[in-house]
């Protein structure tokens, strides 16, 4: 029998250097996991499968059944997901999960070229910022964070997404922006502006956009990220206009940042084909 512990206290100041992984948490992630991939098991192949003890097993079963999470059939105990399972992964959609594996590619591009790289989807008439390695970044002009929104006609990862997404996708967006009454929406209010833009846009095959600044410019280079018959969201890369010119950051950026949108792709049909 162990002898009991008092409790640590809780870290202060956001300090969480010293909290330990809860391991019957582990052992019911794991359980649950497995489950969710036979799709209806007995005890003793679960317990097999996720290398646990059948009664730890059994503990971990009987907790998610009372939690809604599992089901036991009384005619042969055998166990399957619930729907409430289902709902976990409601939050975890196609924007969540580009996010999730655009995270490495986005570190190694930044490590390599250190100006701040950004993955970016639509949400409304805007483009947000899913991960950015603007913190990592000694180049960075200003942070942005994970959250922020970025005009979609303003900025390169919205040019980027209006230029390569369906018509009627982009007919719609841009029917939304010319009723809008901020500043950065007005360029929708001229659409032979808007098709000369975004017709430029595709000619080149990524966006670009410069925002003036007090000491210096900033430029930013966007290429769509594709999925799913459609267009998820844009590789983003923002640098001092000062720094190089567009032709030499074209020349360095485009390929590197083509090639992280190609390994984002394949890696969302992958995941999406093994979640089918």
């Amino acid at each position: 029998m162990h002898a009991k512990v008092a409790p640590s206290p809780e870290p202060l100041n956001g300090d969480h250097g010293s909290t330990r992984p809860i391991r019957s948490l582990n052992r019911g992630l794991d359980v649950l996991t497995t489950l969710n991939r036979l799709e209806r098991a007995a005890i003793n192949t679960l317990a097999s499968e996720a290398r646990l003890p059948r009664t730890t097993t059994y503990r971990i079963l009987e907790t998610l059944r009372l939690a809604g999470y599992v089901d036991r059939d009384e005619h042969d105990d055998c166990y399957r997901p619930t729907i409430m399972v289902r709902a976990l992964a409601d939050g975890f959609n196609d924007e969540a999960m580009v996010a999730h594996i655009a995270k490495p590619h986005l570190n190694a591009l930044g490590a390599q070229i250190v100006w701040p790289v950004a993955v970016a989807t639509p949400s409304g008439a805007t483009m947000t910022i899913r991960e950015t390695t603007d913190h990592q970044s000694p180049l960075a002009l200003e942070h942005y964070n994970i959250g922020v929104h970025v005009p979609m006609l303003g900025s390169a990862a919205g040019r980027a997404y209006l230029a390569f997404c369906s018509s009627p996708q982009r007919d719609a967006l841009l029917e939304l922006l010319s009723r809008s009454s901020l500043p950065e929406d007005r360029l929708a209010r001229s659409p032979l502006d808007v098709d000369r833009l975004l017709n430029e846009t595709r000619a080149q095959g990524f966006g670009m956009a410069h925002r003036a600044r007090r000491v210096s410019g900033e430029t930013s280079l966007a290429v769509p990220v594709r999925g799913k018959g459609r267009i998820l969201g844009t590789v983003t890369v923002r640098y001092a206009a000062t720094a190089l010119p567009l032709r030499t950051a074209v020349d360095q950026f485009l390929p590197k940042m083509r090639d992280v949108a190609q390994k984002i792709e394949a890696e969302f049909v992958n995941a999406n084909a093994a979640s089918a």
